[in-house]
């Protein structure tokens, strides 16, 4: 047995077949398409289209909504940073950033970069620099000993500015 040697089973690879190549190939004439009508045409897109009727998919109902200024964070909880720092994944005595976090595995994703929630424990003293976290985060951070900075604008201050640029 050799490489060049190695070949498919007999029969394993069909050819597709030919259509509207002549009569004698079996499909000629109309392609196995049938007599007329929109499907024996070229160019036909009725996905979803159920002859008239209402389609299913406009039946149901429709559930939620998407909101156009939401933002979408890359989570990261604070017992997981635990886990990797112990791990000597991640350097607990440098700065904690989007970047320090994306490099280790941590985070994927998240254009509007990391936020950090606050399930689990944290022992190391670390400080973040993320573009969000939550009150319980920051409080289990400074609790270890480490610092929390907030690089994206959070709702109240960004409430407190508009208003200010209000008046």
């Amino acid at each position: 047995m050799k490489l060049n040697d190695i070949r498919d089973n007999a029969g394993a690879r069909k050819g597709r077949m030919r259509v509207g190549r002549g009569i004698g190939s079996g499909k000629g004439k109309t392609a196995a398409r049938g007599q007329k009508g929109q499907k024996s045409r070229s160019g036909v897109a009725i996905n979803g289209f159920a002859g008239g009727q209402m389609p299913l998919h406009m039946r149901l109902p429709k559930r939620g909504f998407n909101n156009p200024f939401g933002k979408d964070f890359a989570e990261v909880n604070i017992g997981m940073v635990q886990k990797w720092i112990d791990a000597k994944k991640l350097d607990g005595k440098k700065d904690i950033t989007e970047e320090a976090l994306r490099e280790c595995g941590l985070v994927r994703g998240g254009k509007d970069g990391v936020r950090l929630l606050g399930k689990g424990e944290i022992k190391a003293k670390a400080k973040f620099v993320v573009a969000g976290a939550t009150m319980g985060a920051i409080a289990a951070v400074e609790k270890a000993g480490g610092s929390v900075e907030v690089t994206a604008p959070i709702n109240a201050e960004v409430k407190a500015a508009k208003a200010a640029k209000a008046k």
